[in-house]
């Protein structure tokens, strides 16, 4: 009897505080534009690093560096995205294991450590889904749907939730209540 091969560990989901940080984006096009947008959203420091880097990428506030990337490029970064040919986001994917950081390799599950969800957002809620890049638009249809479902006052909810705890942390209330 020949036994099952264990399942492969599921990521560890996880939202990152990137404000003031610096990141590097390896690639210069369209895909890497709709990245750097995110990125910036979050406050960060974005550096783009790519041999020829289009005019979407350069209307952005980033830093472009225009020439191939070279694994000291990642030295300093807190975090990297690869959005390049699968040879340049192979030689990303080393460099920053090398240097023990993540990298999300856009649509190269084989080079990635780190997987970006289908996000939505209504107003300070946000959700990602992810299917560890296997299916990325599976994961947009979910989006979709869960946008869907949501109602448009959230703010107002926080709004209640947010009174709600600050009320229970002066009176003490045990989490469990």
């Amino acid at each position: 009897m020949t036994a099952e091969p264990a399942p492969a560990p599921r990521p560890y989901p996880v939202f990152l505080r990137l404000a003031g940080l610096p990141v590097v984006v390896v690639g210069g096009g369209a895909v890497a534009a709709g990245k750097i947008a995110g990125l910036l959203a979050a406050g960060a420091r974005v550096t783009v690093v790519a041999p020829a880097i289009g005019a979407a990428v350069r209307a952005q506030p980033v830093t472009c560096v225009e020439r191939a990337f070279t694994p000291a490029d990642l030295d300093g970064a807190r975090w990297v995205v690869a959005a390049a040919p699968p040879e340049v986001n192979r030689a990303v994917a080393a460099a920053a294991d090398a240097r023990g950081l993540f990298v999300n390799a856009v649509d190269d599950v084989a080079a990635a450590t780190a997987f970006l969800g289908a996000v939505v957002e209504r107003g300070p809620a946000v959700l990602a889904i992810s299917t560890g890049g296997a299916a990325p638009a599976l994961a947009g249809l979910l989006r979709e749907a869960l946008a869907a479902l949501l109602p448009d006052d959230l703010d107002r909810w926080f709004e209640v939730a947010a009174a709600a705890r600050a009320a229970w942390r002066r009176d003490r209330t045990p989490i469990g209540a």
